[in-house]
């Protein structure tokens, strides 16, 4: 594999990376959004005040829970790849080393 082919894959990871942490943090403001959409459904009807404060908040928490977690598992994916990238270049590396000098690394 050449520098310009590792170069790309590399950069292809970090694409990849990038796109699901994008996706996590639009799927949080959707989750949000809904969540604010449901709270003001709620305060619009005609149920008594403290109840509908109190399924308002269970509503913006559950929320928030969700749209944490989803960023939370993209970011350990996120991780994941770069990690796997770091791995892959050092071979990679090794392998030109080895292939340029003739010499084993240890």
């Amino acid at each position: 594999m050449s520098a310009e082919e590792m170069t790309s894959s590399v950069e292809t990871i970090e694409v990849e990376a990038e796109r699901i942490l994008k996706e996590a943090r639009n799927r949080a403001s959707e989750i949000l959004l809904k969540a604010n959409e449901e709270a003001n459904k709620i305060l619009s009807s005609e149920l008594p005040m403290d109840e509908v404060k109190a399924e308002c908040q269970k509503i913006i928490h559950k929320a928030r829970e969700e749209a944490d977690k989803k960023v939370e598992d993209s970011r350990q994916k996120a991780s994941e790849i770069k990690a796997e990238v770091g791995n892959k270049v050092d071979k990679i590396t090794e392998r030109i080393v080895i292939n340029i000098t003739g010499a084993e690394l240890g």
